[in-house]
C-alpha cells in the first residue's frame, strides 16, 4: 500500500498529511474531521481539493496539525491534501492550480508596534 506524505502551512498552522488508498476517512489529530473542525464550513474547505479532482471517497487521510487557530489549521490541511493529490497524480496539477489550491497563502499576522494598542490600532485620543 502506497502512502503519500506532504506538508501544508497557513498563518502559524502546520499540517502533516498522510494519504493512502481507502474509503474516504479523514482523521485529524486522532479525531474524525467533524469532531475536530466542528464547523461544517471548515470541513467543506478541507474537502474542496478532493471534490475538484473527483477523489472524494477514494483515499484515507491521517493528518497531524499544530499551531494557529481552527481556520488557519483548515487552510493548512487543504494545502497539504492538495499536495498529496499532486504526488499521487501529476494530472491533477492544472485543476488544482486553476482553483488556487496549490498556492500557499503568504499572509501572516503583523507584529504589534510600541505605543499602539495592536499592529495599527491606536489608543483613544483624549483632548483634555
Amino acid at each position: 500500500m502506497e502512502v503519500y506524505i506532504a506538508t501544508g502551512r497557513r498563518k502559524n498552522a502546520i499540517a502533516r498529511v498522510r494519504m493512502m488508498p481507502g474509503e474516504g476517512k479523514i482523521v485529524v489529530n486522532g479525531k474524525e474531521v467533524l469532531d475536530y473542525f466542528r464547523r461544517e464550513t471548515l470541513k467543506m474547505d478541507i474537502e474542496q481539493p478532493l471534490q475538484a479532482t473527483d477523489s472524494l471517497g477514494k483515499f484515507n487521510f491521517n493528518i497531524n496539525v499544530d499551531g494557529g487557530g481552527l481556520s488557519g489549521q483548515a487552510g493548512a490541511v487543504r494545502l497539504g491534501i492538495s499536495r498529496t493529490l499532486l504526488l499521487y497524480s501529476e494530472d491533477f496539477r492544472s485543476t488544482l492550480r486553476k482553483a488556487g489550491f496549490l498556492t500557499r497563502d503568504p499572509r501572516e499576522k503583523e507584529r504589534k508596534k510600541y505605543g499602539l494598542a495592536k499592529a495599527r490600532k491606536r489608543y483613544q485620543f483624549s483632548k483634555r
